[in-house]
Order: structure tokens, then C-alpha cells, then sequence
């Protein structure tokens, strides 16, 4: 039996603190101007994430930091189940929220959340209890061992699709080949879902126009620069103004209603404008430092659930972070996918904090 570790892993809970502690305030740096006008005080978006997503987040670290993770295997199932049915309900009138077009949030009372985040980690910890089976291992038959799992993450990325919201599917997809790649799938099964998920994105994009506008944005951002340029083209300019030291913190231009979804998925445009090259830099140390830490856990499992589970977990923050950065610098087109820490919203807080949590237990029982 390997020696276990009773300790918890400080460098990841001190890494996951500072970048939680760096965002809520460039959050509240970037939301003041729409905080002021929506609300009447600069300080509305701080409080409503530390208290519905900090604060509950970290309980829920804190409780998975303890709980063993070994528990999550066997009601892998009932979490996609559940994930599964919550992205139909978002559809349901009454129960679903819609904004700018589209319908991704659900809404109980004082209850407010966003299945597709809670869908993300559901997959995760199916796929982790999945691959983690020995007759089920990838080196068996296609059909037997990655096609059920697919199938059910194809249905899960058309209803996100439907809600519509591409970013979070390609974030789901993207997590999902990770997995399949660390458990061994073969390269020509992965270059074959690889193919045939770009040929679907780009159907996808083809139907509907919006889309197809975005990736003309982006391999021609200066085409519209007041239409479907609009957004990449100011945070750019965000980005660019913000130089080697940056305008200072509080001080953004663009926050003042020029640059869109300054609070959500264009705050590191903000981060960039008012902090500079250099203070970045550091940021993205942090978040290098932090999924290296990740990586280690996953490595140093105790067994091949938790193996697979803390890879999973890693991927669903280094991807969110990627594809965020990347599309705000003008790397790839906009998807709307928010940088984990930083953007507006209670449930990828949540979701992001309790997967921490998780890979906290993971390592207190890995191999010494």
C-alpha cells in the first residue's frame, strides 16, 4: 500500500488564494463604471461575487478538501444525469434566464446558476470514473470503451450549443479530448474526433451567421470595426494602451462603456490595460506556478480515479485560461469563455473552487 499524505497541498491552496484574491480586485476595478450606472455604487459586482461565489466556493473547497474522492466514482453517473437534465431545464420557461440572445442560466428564487459550468466538472469526474475501469480501458475496442462516453458528451454539447453558447461547448470538448488523450486513447481515435469536431464547429458557425461574422472578426478584425469587429478591436486597444506598467489600477479608459463584457469574458483586456506587460506577466506566473502544482497531484495519484480525475481537473482551468487570453489578444476568434478567478460570475466560481478542492483531497491520499 503507497504511504499517504495527511498534509494539505499549501502551494496550490496559497496559488488558488492569490489569484481569487487578484481577481475580486481587478473585478471591482473593472465593473465600477457599470456597477455605478446599473446600481448606484461602484461596489455591487465585488459583493455579490465574494458572497455568492467566493464565499460558497471556498466552503465548498473546503468540505471536497476533506471529502474522499474515491466516493465520487461510483455516482459518476447520477452527476452527468443530473447535469444532463438542469441543461434541458434551462430551456423551460419560468425556470431559464435569458440575456443578450441567449438562455444559459436558470433561475430558483434567490437561486441563480449556469448548468453548462456544473456540466463541465460533471464530465470530468464521469470521465475519470469511465476510463479509470479496467475492461474499459481505451486500448479495447472503440465502440466498447470511448464511444458510450461520447455519445453522451456529443448530447451534452448540443444542448449547450442550443442555449446557444459555443464557447462553453468547445471548453467541454476540448476537456473531454485531454482526458482521452491522458487515459491512453489511441492518436488516430483522437485525430478522427479531432477532424470531425472542427468539421461540426465549422457547420455549426455556417448556420448561423453570428458566428461565421466572429471568425471573419477575427481573421479580419479591422473589417467592421464598429459591427462584429466591435469588441475585439477595443480590447485590443485595451490591451495595447496598457503598455509595460500599465495606466495604474482604477484607472482604465476602456471600462467606461467602450470595451464589452469588461466584468466577464473581456477583463483581461482591463487587467492588461490598467496593470501593464510586466504585472501580467506575474499573473500568468501565478496561473503557470498554479497548474504545474496541479500537474504534480495528478502525476503523484494513488490510484488511476484520481490520476484522471486531477487531470481533468487541471485541463478545465488551463483551457478556460488559454482560450480567454488567446481570444482577447486576437490568438483565436471570440468565444466567450470566462478566465477562471477573475470574471463576473458565481457559478464558474464556485464549480472552479470546489474543483480545487477535489484535487486537495487527491493529494493528501497520493503516493509519498
Amino acid at each position: 500500500m503507497p504511504k499517504t499524505k495527511s498534509k494539505l497541498n499549501l502551494p496550490v491552496l496559497l496559488l488558488t488564494a492569490a489569484l481569487v484574491v487578484i481577481g475580486l480586485s481587478m473585478l471591482w476595478s473593472a465593473s465600477t463604471a457599470e456597477s455605478t450606472q446599473n446600481f448606484g455604487n461602484t461596489t455591487y459586482y465585488l459583493v455579490h461575487q465574494l458572497t455568492r461565489g467566493v464565499l460558497i466556493g471556498a466552503i465548498s473547497l473546503y468540505f471536497f478538501s476533506r471529502f474522499d474522492y474515491n466516493k465520487l466514482k461510483k455516482p459518476a453517473g447520477i452527476f452527468l444525469a443530473v447535469a444532463l437534465v438542469l441543461l434541458v431545464l434551462v430551456k423551460m420557461p419560468g425556470l431559464g434566464v435569458t440575456a443578450n440572445g441567449a438562455t444559459r442560466w436558470i433561475s430558483l428564487g434567490p437561486i441563480f446558476f449556469q448548468p453548462a459550468e456544473l456540466a463541465k466538472l460533471a464530465v470530468i469526474i464521469y470521465l475519470a470514473a469511465w476510463m479509470s475501469k479496467p475492461d474499459r480501458a481505451p486500448s479495447n475496442n472503440f465502440w466498447h470503451s470511448v464511444f458510450p462516453p461520447l455519445v453522451l458528451i456529443v448530447v451534452m454539447s448540443m444542448l449547450i450549443i442550443w442555449q446557444p453558447d459555443l464557447g462553453s461547448t468547445l471548453s467541454l470538448l476540448a476537456i473531454s479530448m485531454t482526458m482521452f488523450f491522458a487515459g491512453g486513447v489511441r492518436l488516430k481515435y483522437l485525430a478522427g474526433l479531432a477532424v470531425s469536431g472542427v468539421v461540426a464547429v465549422l457547420g455549426i458557425a455556417w448556420i448561423e451567421p453570428y458566428r461565421l461574422q466572429r471568425i471573419t472578426a477575427f481573421l479580419n478584425p479591422s473589417g467592421d470595426p464598429l459591427g462584429i469587429g466591435y469588441q475585439i478591436n477595443q480590447a485590443l486597444i485595451a490591451v495595447g494602451s496598457g503598455g509595460l506598467f500599465g495606466y495604474g489600477y482604477g484607472l482604465s479608459r476602456q471600462k467606461h462603456f467602450y470595451l464589452p463584457e469588461t466584468i466577464n469574458d473581456s477583463i483581461f483586456a482591463i487587467i492588461a490595460e490598467e496593470l501593464g506587460f510586466i504585472r501580467i506577466v506575474l499573473i500568468l506566473l501565478i496561473f503557470g506556478a498554479l497548474l504545474y502544482k496541479m500537474m504534480q497531484v495528478a502525476l503523484k495519484a494513488s490510484d488511476n480515479f484520481g490520476r484522471m480525475l486531477a487531470i481533468g481537473i487541471t485541463s478545465l482551468i488551463a483551457i478556460n485560461v488559454t482560450i480567454n487570453i488567446a481570444a482577447i489578444i486576437g490568438l483565436v476568434p471570440l468565444t466567450g469563455i470566462p478566465l477562471p478567478f477573475f470574471s463576473y460570475g458565481s457559478t464558474a466560481m464556485i464549480v472552479n473552487l470546489t474543483a480545487i478542492g477535489i484535487l486537495l483531497n487527491i493529494s493528501k491520499q497520493s503516493k509519498a
